[in-house]
């Protein structure tokens, strides 16, 4: 009996040990990174970028975490890119170089990557680390140098200098405020100088695949790179269906034999194969029956039928996105409102900005201070707002009311038609940039009412535009006297400058005076109102000059 237990004990044992081999001998060859046999550890080129991503790569997502924000949720990508492009060279380092034709499957991890960092910087255009993401977005596809050969390493440094113009912008603004900022710039840029290295050691012409093991593929790819040892890979699906045959079966061509021979019993008629045409009579013909047109043309003849064409595609209505109105970190996002005029801003700080989104016939109001806004594809939209202190921007809208209620440095106005700028007095001595823009016009405060200082019609005015508002009209009027013969019969202004700009005005108009005002003399495309206003304006400059 003893005995009996004894040989049990050793059969359960071979037992175990076969089926330990069994699994053994299945596994893909490379599974889980045995290269060198059981536990053989990964290839010296992919120790080498675990290296790079434990090093630089960790460090540039620390730095991004303490600028928190949009950057910190960039990085966050950055470092999930990193992640396939190692498990990229892992499957590189276990597997023979794959078909071309397999090539973009197995890339396509890493694209998605690169395409969602892409997608996330055009999506945050108005943060204000826009210059950070501008960096990381144009630089990314430099992990696409595993597919270019023979030099990927001139490829990777192409792309850190596509990065280098957006962190020089941020070194801009930032070296002498702020220098978390600076290190960020640095451990950023130091990944693709790192990276370069690796490539110039590893992979100096081009991706290095493994001389041994099964070919890539991309089954193949997602059996090396799962976790555990796994089952086999299951086989391969079915080829698809050839070609339709080029030549017809005999069964075929019997079927179509009686209507092929009818089709060539009629063309061999010759002659007599007219006689089967309908004559079409006077009643039938349009230029001979005048009410034929009105009625759409000739019925249809009772002996054919005619089956309805195809109907034209319906169109989808378009997708409404749900209302936004918040404070997401430092900026307030006011996007896709519709018909609202009670929104307000009331709780605002120096370094916050608005980024206003596709909102229609709607009315927002800014109180306090704010660092910028930016109003973005809005139609019949009006802005109310107190003070900012960088710049107010306009993209792409239509029929824009803007109201400033304290003061503004700069106001830009860029592929607009109808915007209608309402300045305080504060804010008068503001710049105004506009380009490829159309129906402006800028009103200034007059006798407790707003007044129309300058109008710009539709294509009236320069393609780019750039003076301080209250020298608009001084600035049209010294290119009057320059050309004499220009038209100014499409600017509109019957405003008299105030007296603190009465020195530049005549420190302008000094070298051209005896031309247009001392021998009152006329310029051609003027009506008399405005040589009365420019004679007007010319005495109250020089009582302003006279000591």
């Amino acid at each position: 009996m003893e005995a009996m237990q004894g040989l049990v004990e050793r059969l359960e044992q071979a037992v175990g040990r076969l089926e330990l081999l069994s699994a053994v001998s299945h596994r893909p060859p490379g599974n889980c990174g045995e290269i060198n046999g059981v536990n053989g550890g990964v290839a010296p080129s992919v120790e080498a970028f675990d290296k790079l991503m434990n090093s630089t790569v960790a460090e540039f997502l620390k730095k991004s975490r303490i600028l928190a924000g949009d950057v910190e949720t960039h990085a966050e990508m950055v470092h999930s890119a990193f992640q396939a492009q190692r498990a990229f060279l892992l499957m590189a380092s276990q597997y023979q170089q794959p078909q071309e034709n397999d090539v973009a499957a197995l890339l396509k991890p890493i694209s998605e990557k690169i395409q969602e960092i892409q997608t996330f910087r055009e999506r945050n255009r108005g943060s204000t680390m826009f210059n950070h993401l501008s960096a990381v977005s144009e630089s990314i596809p430099a992990l696409g140098w595993i597919a270019v050969s023979p030099k990927p390493g001139p490829y990777v440094k192409e792309m850190n200098d596509a990065a280098t113009f957006y962190t020089n912008r941020v070194l801009k603004d930032y070296k002498h405020s702020d220098l978390r900022h600076v290190d960020w710039v640095k451990s950023y840029l130091n990944i693709w100088s790192e990276l370069q290295a690796y490539i110039k050691e590893h992979h100096t012409t081009g991706l290095t695949w493994s001389k041994i093991g099964p070919v890539a593929s991309a089954a193949a790819a997602l059996s090396a790179l799962s976790p555990g040892p796994g089952l086999p890979p299951p086989p391969p699906p079915p080829p698809p269906p050839g070609p339709p045959p080029l030549f017809e079966t005999e069964g075929s061509k019997e079927q179509s034999s009686p209507s092929r021979s009818a089709l060539f019993a009629q063309l061999n008629q010759g002659e007599a194969i007219t006689k089967g045409l309908r004559h079409v009579t006077d009643a039938q013909k349009t230029y001979k029956n005048p009410s034929l047109r009105t009625q759409g043309g000739q019925t249809a003849s009772p002996t054919k039928s005619h089956s309805p064409g195809p109907k034209a595609p319906q169109s989808h209505p378009l997708q409404k996105h749900a209302p936004v109105f918040e404070l997401e970190g430092k900026k307030w996002r006011v996007e896709y409102q519709e018909d609202r005029n009670d929104l307000v801003i009331s709780e605002t700080e120096l370094k916050q900005v608005a980024y206003i989104f596709k909102c229609d016939k709607s009315t927002l109001q800014i109180k306090g201070k704010i660092n910028s806004i930016t109003i973005d594809n809005c139609k019949k939209f009006g802005l109310v707002f107190d003070n900012v202190v960088g710049i107010v921007e306009v993209i792409n809208s239509k029929d824009i009311q803007m109201q400033v209620m304290g003061k503004v440095p700069t106001i830009s106005i860029n592929k607009t038609e109808g915007c209608h700028i309402y300045l305080s007095e504060d804010a008068l001595d503001c710049e105004i940039v506009s380009a490829k823009s159309s129906e402006m016009n800028i009103l200034i405060p007059q006798d407790g009412d707003y007044a129309v200082f300058m109008h710009f019609p539709g294509g009236g005015h320069r393609e780019q535009y750039r003076s301080p508002a209250v020298g608009t009209v001084i600035w049209q009027w010294m290119e009057a006297m320059i050309h004499p013969k220009r038209n100014l019969s499409s600017y509109h202004s019957h405003f008299t400058p105030p007296k603190k700009f009465g020195t530049a005005a005549v420190q302008l108009l000094s070298k051209r005076e005896n031309s247009l005002f001392l021998n009152n003399s006329r310029l051609h495309g003027m009506d008399p109102s405005w040589s009365l206003n420019l004679q007007k304006l010319w005495v109250n400059l020089q009582r302003d000059q006279t000591p």
